[in-house]
């Protein structure tokens, strides 16, 4: 596992010789693994994978779907799910009723909800980018919950969510 300094503060990311198995958002607690700048044995990859999620926290829109996911143990309903999400273009959201209808579920949106709650691959697969049927932003697993999520889509310049709410 490496750390990375990102504008929301430091992640870090794990991955197996399949692809990316976690990325995880800063918190209360610091996150631990070698700084990436230290790390000799990280594959080419993996260190792309981390400066597209670095550019895209820095508000540049990146696609980060080429990035190669390891999904073992990842049931099939919930890989529907993260590559629906995944689809999801930064600066856009969409809702968790459009995703449950995209993976042939329209009833569905809680499901698609849970799925997106154990999302192990935050940025890559950008559950902050679904949102309420309303437009609200409701739950998000991450540290900093639905602030974080804001946040997130602060810096994508989603419409609706380019500046602060005095009530987040």
């Amino acid at each position: 596992m490496v750390v990375f300094s990102t504008a929301l503060g430091t992640c870090s990311v794990s991955w197996s010789a399949r692809g990316i198995t976690g990325v995880s958002l800063p918190g209360p607690r610091p996150l631990s693994g070698v700084d990436i700048h230290d790390a000799d044995d990280v594959p080419a990859p993996v260190r792309d994978a981390i400066a597209g999620m670095v550019a895209l926290l820095d508000g540049e829109h990146r696609d980060l779907t080429a990035v190669t996911l390891d999904e073992d143990g990842i049931d099939a309903f919930r890989r529907r799910v993260y590559a629906a999400t995944r689809a999801v273009a930064p600066g856009t959201v969409a809702t968790y009723g459009e995703i449950a209808r995209t993976v042939g579920s329209p009833d569905a949106a809680r499901a698609v909800g849970a799925a997106l709650g154990s999302n192990p691959f935050p940025i890559i697969v950008p559950c902050h980018r679904v949102v309420a049927a309303d437009g609200a932003l409701t739950g998000f697993s991450a540290p900093g919950g639905v602030v974080t999520k804001r946040r997130m889509l602060e810096i994508e310049n989603v419409p609706g969510f380019s500046q602060t709410s005095l009530f987040a």
